[in-house]
């Protein structure tokens, strides 16, 4: 009986131990700040409208976060601007004609792992700034707003490049 009782402790205890590591796998990437700006769908129109709103949105953005340094005043920066970003979104929906609106939040969300050329970024739960256009369904547009990943330190302050290959070499020396 005793040793019956020891065996079901004993493969108890793996058991816990499994359930337990299987629910503490999860990564938080703390060091990130990434942005997300959700299409309403992917027709052709709202796939459109989310890169004209991407660009103007990016064009806000970069003169605010030219001055931050650490990833606590980006994100600061743009919690104090989330409304704005709205507003500037929703201005050129209604210009566009579309019938839905956009919300504005940063949020910790898991993402998928995301490779270019020799930088992966893992899967894993990151902060992002979530710009959802209407029904946010659709294709999504991102890319690393702290480390600047996408906008590019400079003399001037930050500047947004496009090409993110490119800014992700230059980043890391490559």
């Amino acid at each position: 009986m005793k040793r019956f009782i020891a065996i079901f402790f004993l493969c108890a205890t793996v058991v816990v131990m499994f359930i337990v590591g299987l629910t503490s796998t999860k990564t938080y990437h703390t060091e990130y700040l990434r942005i997300h700006i959700r299409a309403n769908s992917n027709s052709d129109v709202d796939q459109a409208v989310k890169y004209e709103i991407k660009d103007e949105i990016v064009e806000f953005l970069t003169p605010i976060i030219s001055s931050c340094k650490t990833k606590s005043e980006f994100t600061y920066a743009i919690n104090q601007n989330l409304s704005n970003i709205e507003s500037i979104a929703n201005k050129i929906l209604a210009q566009n004609n579309f019938d839905y609106k956009s919300s504005a939040k940063i949020k910790n969300e898991y993402f998928p792992v995301r490779s270019y050329d020799n930088v992966t970024l893992e899967s894993g739960y990151y902060d992002a700034l979530i710009v959802g256009l209407g029904e946010a369904k659709g294709d999504n547009w991102w890319c690393v707003v702290y480390p600047p990943l996408c906008f590019l330190n400079s003399n001037a302050g930050y500047k947004y490049k496009s090409r993110i290959l490119e800014i992700i070499r230059n980043f890391f020396g490559g």
